[in-house]
């Protein structure tokens, strides 16, 4: 999976995901949500299209670690 970070024109949104709910879909939901916050609405929308077209768990948290700071 390619990184895109290079896009970016802000820091990355911090999202905490350790010690939360794994569920894949909550996941996408608080990963969404933080970049919604962080001014980044079309980030927002990419991601989760993207993590929907994901094969597998992984394949979504990496892409996680494209777009966010993950704690």
């Amino acid at each position: 999976m390619k990184n895109n970070l290079e896009k970016f024109k802000t820091p990355k949104p911090t999202v905490q995901l350790t010690g939360e709910d794994g569920n894949v879909f909550g996941i996408i939901g608080r990963v969404s949500k933080a970049l919604k916050r962080a001014g980044m609405p079309e980030e927002a929308i990419e991601f989760t299209t993207k993590a929907f077209a994901c094969h597998s768990y992984d394949d979504v948290l990496q892409l996680c670690f494209a777009y966010v700071e993950v704690e």
